[in-house]
């Protein structure tokens, strides 16, 4: 199998041995993938990060921000105050 053009968006860097890949060469070594293997590159195409797929380490960084599920930008953790702050 191999992946589709409309997996792979344009806000995101895919990267094949630490330089940047063109969407062609992926496709062209998607077409030894498994359907698990395409389906694991699928999401982390949504999330980023580094892995391997048949030896071939890949990093993908995603240019847009994460969002939540009403579609906005998450905030920071608020921090709860201690006992020291309290006194």
């Amino acid at each position: 199998m191999a992946l589709k053009p409309q997996s792979i968006r344009n806000n995101v860097d895919i990267f094949i041995h630490n330089k940047l890949a063109t969407k062609e060469e992926i496709f062209e070594i998607s077409k030894e993938w498994s359907s698990f293997q395409e389906d694991f590159f699928k999401k982390m195409l949504k999330q980023g990060g580094r892995f391997k797929i048949a030896n071939v380490p890949f990093k993908v960084v995603p240019q847009e921000k994460l969002l939540n599920s009403k579609g906005e930008k998450e905030g920071k953790v608020a921090k709860s105050p201690s006992v020291e702050d309290r006194v």
